[in-house]
């Protein structure tokens, strides 16, 4: 498991290469950069040029092409604002000389202030679901045509209700999986930016998904065009990924081929750690007459 770990970490924490120049590369296997992957790799570029007393806590981000899992990314930097409290950067990602993402995160100096936070839902424990990694492994060999393995291993998620990806049938949009990042040896360590990278790559995991609920489709179903289009992360309270999290989502709205999905975390004891939002396109591709 140590070696699946480093392969993640390796992946998201791209390379400097200047002050405000980083890259970084994509797993071979996916037809197109996960997106995920790049709001990671943004955030952690752009919390390499910052003050370590100072930590993230908002992301805005626009998908703006597919990206090429093939290619480098180059990470651009602009350090637009330096403040008393608040720093922010913005972010590009080029390939081939052409943005594909753009984002702007802003930082802030710790500090005291007024606090509260709505309650965390009450679900079922982790211990008592299946890992994604033991229903893809058991999908793959069932429909070896339609479903692969599980690909990110050193995450372990645990969906507390699975959606049925053979025949996907209408529901309340509304969904929960707990996740963690496997670190037995506690590789992982206390560096916040680590586990705000990792947390801002799987944000993007399932929250599209959440729009398709309330219809029979999925992120797989070959009638559809699905992409993400923007993405916004509140970074609220000190996280880590190396234990379990609850990732709740829904979505109150799809119209016109897009879809919005939100979602929260929560800490096992129930702190609210972080929340995010995502506009996602739902086009369903045209049928095309033999006659």
């Amino acid at each position: 498991m140590a070696d699946k770990l480093e392969k993640l970490l390796a992946l998201l924490e791209v390379e400097r290469i200047d002050k405000y120049l980083f890259i970084g590369n994509s797993p071979s296997y996916p037809p197109r950069v996960f997106g995920g992957q790049v709001l990671a790799q943004s955030l952690y570029a752009a919390s390499k040029t910052v003050e370590a007393s100072r930590s993230a806590h908002s992301m805005h981000a626009y998908f703006l092409r597919p990206g090429n899992p093939k290619k480098q990314i180059v990470y651009e930097v602009d350090p637009i604002r330096d403040g008393g409290s608040f720093t922010t950067r913005r972010v590009i990602a080029k390939q081939d000389g052409i943005p594909i993402f753009s984002t702007s995160v802003s930082f802030h100096a710790i500090e005291e202030g007024l606090s509260h936070q709505i309650d965390m839902p009450v679900v079922t424990p982790p211990e008592e679901l299946e890992t994604d990694f033991e229903f893809w492994s058991m999908m793959a060999e069932k429909y070896p045509d339609r479903f692969t393995g599980p690909l990110m291993q050193a995450l372990e998620r645990r969906p507390v209700k699975r959606r049925d990806y053979l025949n996907p049938q209408p529901q309340e949009p509304e969904q929960f999986m707990w996740f963690r990042v496997l670190d037995p040896a506690g590789d992982i360590g206390d560096d916040p930016v680590r586990h705000q990278t990792i947390l801002a790559f799987i944000s993007d995991f399932a929250l599209l998904g959440a729009a398709l609920l309330p219809h029979p489709y999925t992120g797989m179903s070959p009638e559809l065009q699905p992409a993400s289009l923007d993405h916004a992360l509140w970074l609220h309270r000190p996280l880590r990924v190396d234990e379990y999290l609850l990732y709740a989502m829904d979505s109150p709205s799809a119209h016109g081929g897009r879809g919005l999905s939100r979602g929260t975390f929560y800490s096992r004891s129930g702190e609210l750690v972080a929340s995010v939002a995502q506009e996602s396109l739902l086009r369903k591709k045209r049928v095309v007459s033999d006659s």
